[in-house]
Parts: C-alpha cells; sequence; structure tokens
C-alpha cells in the first residue's frame, strides 16, 4: 500500500468519524473510522521510514589494499 492508499484510508475514516450521523444498528462507523484513520498514519509512517531507509547511501568503498611483497618481482 502505497501513500496514495493511506491518504485515502485517512480521507474515508475522517468522513466517517466526523461528518456521518448515521446510526446503524451492531456497527460505530465512528469507532470505524477511527480505525482507519489510525491505519492510515500507520501506513505512512511506515511508508516514510522504508522510503528514508532507501535514501540513504552507504559510505564511499575503502581503497584497495596492495600487498607490496606480492608485486614486487625479482630478477
Amino acid at each position: 500500500m502505497g501513500v496514495g492508499g493511506c491518504i485515502v484510508l485517512l480521507a474515508v475514516g475522517a468522513i466517517l468519524t466526523f461528518a456521518v450521523d448515521w446510526h446503524m444498528s451492531g456497527i460505530n462507523l465512528h469507532l470505524v473510522g477511527v480505525i482507519l484513520m489510525i491505519v492510515g498514519f500507520i501506513g505512512i509512517a511506515t511508508y516514510v521510514s522504508i522510503l528514508k531507509r532507501r535514501r540513504t547511501q552507504p559510505p564511499p568503498p575503502a581503497a584497495p589494499v596492495v600487498d607490496v611483497e606480492e608485486t614486487r618481482r625479482y630478477q
């Protein structure tokens, strides 16, 4: 799930929590909206942490070690 899906979850959750005044028997729409918003926040936090980990660059490689004894040629 990308950032777009998380934003959709946040939007739907906010609509169910703050803008809907329906009353359904057996289901609490306000609680469902809060749960959707929490899942959206967790998804965005996970996506950002993975994206941050991908953007870090590894340290430059160390200089190669050359053994002087093996490169000498005896004549």
